[in-house]
C-alpha cells in the first residue's frame, strides 16, 4: 500500500513540472510584446520598460524560468498589476467562499444522487428508473445560469424564502451563510446530481448482474444490505471518479454561479483578472486550478486501493 501511494506521488511530479513550464511559457511565447499586452495600447515606452524589468523579460529565458521557479517554490506568485497586492493575498481572500460553496454542493449532490442512482438501478425499466433518467438528462442539459435565475425567480422573488444574492462567511454568521448558500449550492448541485445519479445507475446495473449478488440474495440477506453493502461498494470506483472530478470542477469552474449570486470567490477573481489583463493573477489561477486537479486525482487514485484491493498499478 505504502509503495503504491509513493509511486503515485512520484508520478505527479512530472505533471506538476510540465504545468509549471506551460504556465511560464504562456506569457513569454505569446505573439507580440508581453509588456505591451499587459500595459495596453496607451502605454508609454517608460511604462513598457518598467514592466519588462519587473517581470525580468530582459533576461535570458532559462534565467527567467529559474528565477520564477525559485519565487514559486517560496510561495511568491507575484504582485497584481491592477491592485498592487500580492497574488497570494488575493487568492487567500477569495478561495474560502469557493471552497465552502463547493464542499456544501458536493455533499448535497452525493447525498441525493447516490440513492437516486441505486434506486433507479434496483427498479430498472420501471417508472422510477425513467423518472431518474429524465431528471438526469434535463439537469445536465439546462445551462447553469438558467437554473440559477429560475431558482432566484421562484424562491427569492415569488416565495421570498431566500435572499437573491450575497455571501456571508460561516465564521461570521453560520445561519446567514446557510440561507445565502442554499440557492447557489442547489444550482450547482442540480448538474452534479444528474451526472452522479446517471453514473451510479450505470455502475449498479453492471454489478447487480454478478454472481455474488445472486448468492447474497440466495443467502437471505436483506435487499438493503445487498444493494448498499455489496453492490454499491463494488460499483463505487467509477462513482468516486465522477465525484472527485466534479469537486475539482466546482473549485475551479464556478465562474457563472459566483457571478449570478454575487459570491466573491476565485471564479470572479479569474474573470476580473482576465478582463483587466492582470497576468500575474491569471498565471496564478492557472497554477492553482492545475494543482487542484492533480491533487484530487491523486486522492482518487489512493482511494481506489482502499475500495478495491486488486488495484495496484
Amino acid at each position: 500500500m505504502i509503495g503504491y501511494i509513493f509511486r503515485r506521488i512520484l508520478a505527479v511530479i512530472p505533471v506538476v513540472l510540465c504545468v509549471a513550464i506551460f504556465v511560464f511559457l504562456l506569457l513569454r511565447l505569446t505573439p507580440g510584446d508581453p509588456a505591451a499586452i499587459l500595459a495596453g495600447d496607451a502605454a508609454t515606452p517608460e511604462q513598457l520598460e518598467k514592466i519588462r524589468t519587473s517581470l525580468g523579460l530582459n533576461e535570458p529565458l532559462l534565467t527567467q524560468f529559474i528565477t520564477w521557479a525559485g519565487h514559486l517554490a517560496e510561495g511568491d506568485l507575484g504582485i497584481s498589476l491592477i491592485s498592487n497586492v500580492p497574488v497570494t493575498d488575493l487568492i487567500a481572500q477569495r478561495i474560502w467562499p469557493t471552497i465552502n460553496i463547493a464542499v456544501m454542493t458536493i455533499i448535497l449532490a452525493v447525498l441525493i444522487a447516490v440513492p437516486m442512482g441505486v434506486l433507479a438501478a434496483w427498479r430498472h425499466r420501471t417508472w422510477t428508473d425513467y423518472a431518474v433518467m429524465a431528471f438526469s438528462v434535463l439537469g445536465f442539459s439546462i445551462p447553469v445560469f438558467v437554473i440559477g435565475y429560475l431558482f432566484i425567480q421562484v424562491f427569492s422573488l415569488q416565495l421570498r424564502w431566500l435572499p437573491v444574492q450575497g455571501y456571508t462567511a460561516p465564521s461570521q454568521d453560520f445561519g446567514k451563510f446557510l440561507t445565502r448558500a442554499i440557492l447557489p449550492c442547489l444550482t450547482l448541485a442540480t448538474i452534479y446530481i444528474a451526472l452522479i445519479a446517471r453514473m451510479t445507475r450505470a455502475s449498479m446495473l453492471e454489478v447487480l448482474g454478478e454472481d455474488y449478488i445472486r448468492t447474497a440474495r440466495a443467502k437471505g440477506l436483506k435487499e438493503k444490505a445487498v444493494l448498499f453493502r455489496h453492490a454499491l461498494r463494488n460499483a463505487s470506483v467509477p462513482i468516486l471518479t465522477i465525484i472527485g472530478t466534479g469537486f475539482a470542477l466546482l473549485i475551479s469552474g464556478v465562474v457563472v454561479t459566483e457571478s449570478v449570486f454575487n459570491i466573491p470567490g476565485i471564479g470572479r477573481l479569474t474573470v476580473d483578472a482576465i478582463l483587466a489583463r492582470d497576468y500575474p493573477v491569471i498565471q496564478a489561477m492557472i497554477l492553482l486550478t492545475s494543482a487542484i486537479y492533480v491533487f484530487i486525482n491523486l486522492m482518487i487514485d489512493v482511494a481506489y486501493s482502499f475500495l478495491d484491493p486488486r488495484i495496484r498499478y
